[in-house]
């Protein structure tokens, strides 16, 4: 799967908007019209990656960036400048490319801040998980794991909506059948909550099936 965009581009944006040629290279953009707009779902979207057409808008774009910023820190934007557009994005964006440009330039400069692509990274709903680079990212937070819990995670990605018993990820992640003490597989559910939930005491995706397992829902 493709990275996912953020897209913030006015309303009246002509013909030259980028977005139709990066949904054809298979890009997930979605997109807003205003910063507002932007802030408010960025954690809906959970994006890669955002690109704020300042060109198409009102703004130099450097309140989006901040107010971006203020939400989730590490995320990577950037900014698209018209030809006669000042120049004070970049202390704000990771990029700042002017127009005239091409689809093909724009994703080559794109390239260096969104994930690996295809198997080494599985995705189901807001989680992404980096099989390579070890770390898993839902809801803006990016978190490096250990190569088990890694292990743990791809198995229940693998098998989501369905209930992985107990002795199932023993053997899997542990290779061991050896299942008297329980306390080790718990600690490291605890940790991978740490890592995807937004409040990992009241978890939305790993959920615990008494004496049974756990299952990752959507």
């Amino acid at each position: 799967m493709k990275a996912r965009i953020l897209w913030v581009e006015g309303r009246k944006a002509d013909n030259s908007s980028f977005v139709p040629g990066l949904r054809k290279k298979g890009f997930i953009v979605e997109t807003v019209s205003t910063g507002n707009e932007a802030v408010e779902r960025l954690f809906d979207v959970d994006p890669d990656l955002v690109v704020i057409n300042a060109a198409t808008l009102r703004t130099s774009g450097k309140r989006i960036c901040r107010a971006i910023r203020e939400k989730v820190d590490s995320l990577p934007i950037i900014i698209i400048n018209g030809p006669d557009q000042a120049q004070v994005g970049e202390i704000y964006a990771n990029e700042v490319l002017t127009l005239p440009f091409t689809t093909r330039k724009l994703i080559n400069r794109m390239a260096p801040f969104i994930p690996g692509e295809g198997e080494s990274v599985l995705h189901f709903g807001s989680i992404r998980l980096d099989l390579e680079r070890k770390q898993v990212r839902c809801h803006g937070k990016e978190t490096h794991l250990t190569p088990r819990l890694v292990h743990l995670l791809r198995l229940l990605i693998e098998h989501a909506g369905e209930v992985v018993e107990r002795d199932s990820l023993f053997r899997e992640v542990w290779k061991t059948a050896y299942t008297g003490d329980t306390r080790t597989l718990d600690v490291h559910i605890s940790w991978l909550r740490e890592a995807i939930e937004e409040n990992p005491r009241k978890p939305i995706y790993v959920k615990t099936i008494r004496k049974v397992g756990y299952r990752l829902d959507a």
